[in-house]
Order: C-alpha cells, then sequence, then structure tokens
C-alpha cells in the first residue's frame, strides 16, 4: 500500500513550510502540504491588488462558524496557524507576525477567502473559510448551516468565475489530515490531465461510477486512476452527481466513512467537472480515498495539477 508520508515530494514540502519567510499560501507547493496543462508560470489573467493592500470584506454579515463546543476539533480563532493569519489579514487587516510574507487576497467574502497557491501559477488556488475551521476532521462543515464550499470553489475556479483557473480541466480538492501541513481548511482549485478526464468519462460510460451517495461506497464503483505526478494508480471510490448542491463532506460521513468503520480525518475527496471539449457538460466526478483501500491514498495532490 503506497504511503504518502513516503512520497519523493513530501521533503521539498517540509523545507519549503520550514523556510518561514513567506507567506502561508506559499506553504502549500503544489504537492500540497505533501501533485497538469499548462505549467505556465504567467501571471493571472485576472487582476490582484498589490501585496500590501487587502480588500474590503463585502457586507454580509458574520461568517456561519462552528460553535464553541466544537473548538476541540475544529480549532480556535486565536490558533497560530500561518494559513490562518492569512484569512485574519484579508478579512480583518490583521497585521502578519514578521517574518510571514502578506498574501494576495484575490477575493474576500463573508464566508471565504481566495489565495493564490504556490507554484503561483494562473491554475493553483485556494479557497479557504472565513472563519476558523481546521480540516475536513471538522464536524460543522457536515450540516446545514455550514457554507458549500465545494460550489464557492467550483463557482470561483469555473471559466467566468471571479478567479478561473485557467487549464482546459479543471479539479477541485482537499487533503486528509495526515496529508496536509497547514491546518486552515482549504480547498485547492487546479487542474487536471485531459488523460484523467477521458479516464473518468471512461469509467462512467462502462457503468464504473456510482449514481446516487447510496451507492458511492459499493465495491464495484472502487476504481483505479492514473496519477498527474506520475506516481501510478490510486484507488478511488467514485461518485457521479449532476450537481454540487448536496453537502459533499455530509454525503462522505453517511454513506462511506461511518459504514466501514473509518475516520473522517483520514478522508480526501476530489472533484472533477465533466467536460465536453470546454463545455462544462453538466455534471461532476467526486471521487475519495483513504489508506484503508489497496492502493488507496489520503492526499488529492497525486490527480491534481498545480504548477
Amino acid at each position: 500500500m503506497h504511503d504518502d508520508r513516503t512520497s519523493n515530494e513530501l521533503p521539498r514540502r517540509r523545507f519549503v513550510a520550514l523556510s518561514g519567510a513567506v507567506g502561508a499560501a506559499t506553504l502549500l507547493t503544489g504537492v500540497e502540504a505533501v501533485a497538469g496543462r499548462t505549467a505556465s508560470a504567467a501571471a493571472p489573467a485576472h487582476a490582484e491588488p498589490a501585496p500590501d493592500m487587502c480588500p474590503t470584506p463585502p457586507p454580509g454579515g458574520a461568517p456561519a462558524c462552528p460553535p464553541a463546543q466544537l473548538q476541540p476539533l475544529c480549532g480556535s480563532p486565536a490558533d497560530n496557524d500561518p494559513l490562518w493569519r492569512d484569512v485574519q489579514y484579508c478579512t480583518q487587516g490583521k497585521p502578519l507576525p514578521p517574518g510571514q510574507n502578506p498574501p494576495t487576497c484575490l477575493k474576500v467574502t463573508s464566508d471565504y477567502v481566495v489565495l493564490n497557491g504556490r507554484p503561483s501559477s494562473p491554475h493553483n488556488f485556494l479557497l479557504t473559510p472565513s472563519c476558523r475551521i481546521t480540516g475536513i476532521e471538522c464536524p460543522f462543515i457536515e450540516t446545514s448551516g455550514a457554507p458549500n464550499y465545494w460550489n464557492d470553489a467550483w463557482e470561483n475556479a469555473r471559466s467566468g468565475g471571479s478567479v478561473p483557473v485557467q487549464y482546459p480541466d479543471i479539479g477541485l480538492g482537499i487533503n486528509s489530515r495526515s496529508a496536509r501541513f497547514l491546518d486552515q481548511l482549504h480547498l485547492h482549485m487546479a487542474g487536471v490531465r485531459a488523460s484523467t478526464q477521458r479516464r473518468l468519462q471512461q469509467l462512467e460510460t462502462t457503468g464504473r461510477m456510482a449514481t446516487s451517495p447510496a451507492q458511492w461506497n459499493a465495491a464495484q464503483y472502487r476504481v483505479s486512476v492514473t496519477g498527474s505526478d506520475g506516481s501510478g494508480d490510486r484507488t478511488y471510490r467514485a461518485l457521479r452527481l449532476p450537481g454540487l448542491g448536496m453537502n459533499l463532506f455530509a454525503l462522505l460521513r453517511q454513506y462511506v466513512v461511518k459504514p466501514n468503520g473509518l475516520d473522517m480525518a483520514n478522508q480526501t475527496l476530489i472533484v472533477v467537472p465533466k467536460m465536453t471539449g470546454a463545455t462544462f457538460a453538466g455534471a461532476f466526478y467526486v471521487l475519495n480515498s483513504d489508506s484503508s483501500l489497496h492502493d488507496g491514498t489520503n492526499t488529492c495532490d497525486h490527480l491534481l495539477v498545480y504548477g
């Protein structure tokens, strides 16, 4: 079974994270806190504010946040996580400590902030909540009161979105607790290779994808997909959905995590919009994996293309 902690990318990840003289978004090196159509280093087409300028959050009231009793699982607003400090800089103008460079706040709303990922490219962004949430293990994100971060990420990343991912095929992903380095929930908005898109459509055509959440855990919908990072095949539970209106975190717990006696903290989720050429085809492929599966993985980084 593959062990993501022994990946060749991990030492590089830790080196970047420990360098200290960068903004928190720069700690996510494209192998995430542990990876391709264009490897362009050109600046994103959207206009970016100067690093020392921070957008004023639009009106909309306080963000939906976990209640105080969930702080042991979801984190406290007083926590010192670097990515959380970036969020507070963008939403409140809170000064950063010496050595942490200001992020570029690409979009700020009452519920989330969009930042650059690293390596910086036109297809590598992060969407992170405006309130303190550690990661996928926080039960609040499974509730009806939580924002729909997956749909928010898609609406920003899609063609015509506020922060479009400039890549023929788009992927959204979140890592497990053990596969990340920063403990502020963040969804990657990145690219996926054409071969990944073709593979997922082939699986759909041959009936290898669940078409309802209740089928998601069935063995016949465990599929093999080759990683964009050249690391080989990984096993994923595959689900096709017509939209992102449902809470993916809640579906994952109800139909996969609980029936298998698994831990939500160990899960990774990847969403790949189905495309026909340059046109969105009106469906989403939702992939989940964890290390309990044969050839499973707890990171989304094998499928996403950052640099």
